[in-house]
């Protein structure tokens, strides 16, 4: 068996399983969708009233997106600003495309 037929490598199945993990919940969904779409950084505070769910929620929700990196935190004195990661939009590979033995689409080089 040569390694196109073989399985993910560890190190890249465990990346996979952290991103599929952290987008396994409605609410980060839609704190990504909502990012995504503003492409503009924004407070704790604006994305509880955007999205209508609790503040401790959201904060615990931004940790999970934050630690897997699909959203930065930018810190403004007190103040924490979130955003979304365009290269993690941009050069994110398909991860349901590779993790299927489908070669990774084309993506830009990210800087």
């Amino acid at each position: 068996m040569n390694a196109k037929d073989g399985p993910l490598g560890r190190d890249e199945a465990e990346e996979y399983a952290s991103w599929f993990k952290a987008l396994a919940d409605a609410t980060r969904i839609q704190i990504v969708s909502l990012l995504a779409r503003r492409r503009a950084p924004m407070s704790v505070g604006e994305i509880v009233a955007a999205s209508g769910v609790g503040q401790s929620t959201v904060s615990h929700h931004l940790k999970i997106l934050a630690d897997v990196r699909f959203v930065l935190v930018e810190r403004q004195g007190t103040s924490a600003f979130y955003r979304i990661n365009d290269a993690c939009v941009t050069c994110f590979p398909t991860a349901a495309d590779v993790v299927m033995g489908n070669p990774a689409p084309e993506t830009p080089v990210c800087e």
